[in-house]
């Protein structure tokens, strides 16, 4: 069976189609899409292999949020806002990885006597993060992890734990209330 374009103004009911199951036309529907959406990233992104990262990103979340989308509803404003937020959201994961890595090449430049020593203390800190986050129950940890490493949104964080935004800052205020308390209980002995 060859590939099956589906004209625009039949993304909707193919959508809804999709939301009730039927697999050939979700396939149908995404393989035409993936130029649109390639198009709509395009003009934000102008690296090809972030490009198709992003694509993958925006298929991948396509997919675990297609049951949010309204067939009474226009389908491209949908298809951009996703992809326009994915491609903004990949900008920003790639800004912070490249400042990180000039802050690392220019830290080796200026290599003090004590490396050694400096960086064994990272080490030591690391650790003993890793033991506090440890204690902290699985979800509170993994929050923690998401939004303060990761440096996930709330709303990105609430989506990948099928949270709610408030449930998401009430177990992040309980975490952080307990990191604290280890914290003082660590620095007590």
């Amino acid at each position: 069976m060859g590939k099956v374009e589906v004209p625009r103004d039949a993304w909707p009911a193919f959508m809804a189609r999709a939301q009730a199951g039927d697999r050939q036309a979700y396939t149908q529907l995404l393989q035409t899409l993936v130029p649109v959406i390639r198009a709509i990233v395009r003009k934000q992104v102008d690296d090809e292999v972030l490009t198709e990262d992003v694509i993958q990103d925006v298929l991948l979340t396509l997919h675990r949020i297609r049951h949010t989308y309204d067939p009474a509803s226009p389908f491209l404003p949908w298809l951009m806002a996703i992809s326009q937020a994915r491609a903004i959201d990949a900008l920003r994961r790639r800004g912070r990885r490249d400042r990180r890595e000039v802050v690392e090449d220019e830290a080796t430049l200026n290599v003090p006597d004590n490396a050694l020593a400096l960086k064994t203390e990272m080490l030591d800190v690391g650790e003993e993060l890793d033991g506090f986050l440890n204690q902290l129950p699985a979800r509170q940890r993994q929050l923690v992890e998401h939004v303060h490493l990761q440096e996930m949104s709330l709303a990105e964080a609430a989506q990948a734990n099928n949270l709610t935004v408030g449930a998401v800052k009430s177990l992040l205020h309980r975490a952080l209330n307990n990191l604290r308390r280890y914290g003082a209980h660590h620095g007590q002995s």
